[in-house]
C-alpha cells in the first residue's frame, strides 16, 4: 500500500527513533520505496545516513569508557551501560574474510566479543581470564555483526559477561567470558 509523503516520512522518523541503525537497503523494504525514495526523505528530514547515525551515538557512550580506549575496542560502541550492558557493530569487510570462502575470519568475531566485554567492565584494568566461545554460523563479507555483551554475575575480581553476535536476527557467535577486574572500588 502506497502511503503519502508526509505519512511515510513521519513513520520513517518513528521507526528510526525505534531503530536507529537500520540501512537505506532495510528501511526501502520495510516502506515499499526505493533507496533513493529514503534518501531523499531523509535528507528532507535532516535524518543523517547510518554511519553518522552509529557515529554520534558511539561518541556520546565512549566517553564513559573505564578498561580500555576507545581505539582498542574492535567494531563501534553504540550502547554502554557499566558493569549491565554493552552493544556494538561490526560491518565484515573483504579484508576481514578468507579470499577463498568469502567467510569471515573467526578472531574477528571473536576480537569483537572480548573487546566488548572488557568494555563493559567499570574498571581501569579488564582483563580475560576466561572464555568459551561457540561459532553459530558462518558470517560473510557486507555482513553487518550486532554484538550484545550483559554482564551475568559480579564476584570478587571477577565479573562474567555474556556476549551473543548476531546478524540481522540470527545468532551467529556465543560467548561467556570471565574478567578479571583490579578492584570492586568502582562497583554499585
Amino acid at each position: 500500500m502506497r502511503r503519502k509523503k508526509k505519512d511515510r516520512q513521519a513513520l520513517l522518523q518513528e521507526t528510526l527513533q525505534q531503530h536507529p541503525f537500520m540501512t537505506d537497503e532495510e528501511l526501502a523494504t520495510h516502506f515499499e520505496v526505493s533507496i533513493q525514495t529514503i534518501r531523499l526523505d531523509r535528507m528532507e528530514l535532516s535524518i543523517p545516513e547510518l554511519r553518522e547515525r552509529i557515529k554520534g551515538v558511539a561518541e556520546r557512550q565512549l566517553d564513559e569508557l573505564q578498561s580500555i580506549s576507545a581505539e582498542e575496542v574492535f567494531g563501534e560502541i553504540i550502547d554502554l551501560q557499566l558493569d549491565e550492558r554493552a552493544i556494538s557493530i561490526f560491518e565484515v569487510s573483504k579484508d576481514e574474510v578468507f579470499s577463498k570462502s568469502g567467510i569471515a575470519r573467526g578472531h574477528y568475531l571473536f576480537a569483537q566479543a572480548n573487546s566488548l566485554a572488557v568494555a563493559v567492565i567499570n574498571d581501569e584494568l579488564a582483563l580475560t581470564a576466561k572464555a568459551t566461545i561457540r561459532f553459530k554460523r558462518q558470517v560473510r563479507s557486507g555482513e553487518r555483526v550486532v554484538a550484545k555483551a550483559t554482564v551475568t554475575r559480579l564476584e570478587k575480581e571477577r565479573t562474567m559477561v555474556s556476549v551473543e553476535s548476531y546478524v540481522e536476527k540470527e545468532k551467529v557467535f556465543q560467548g561467556e567470558f570471565i574478567m578479571y577486574r583490579s578492584s570492586q572500588t568502582n562497583m554499585s
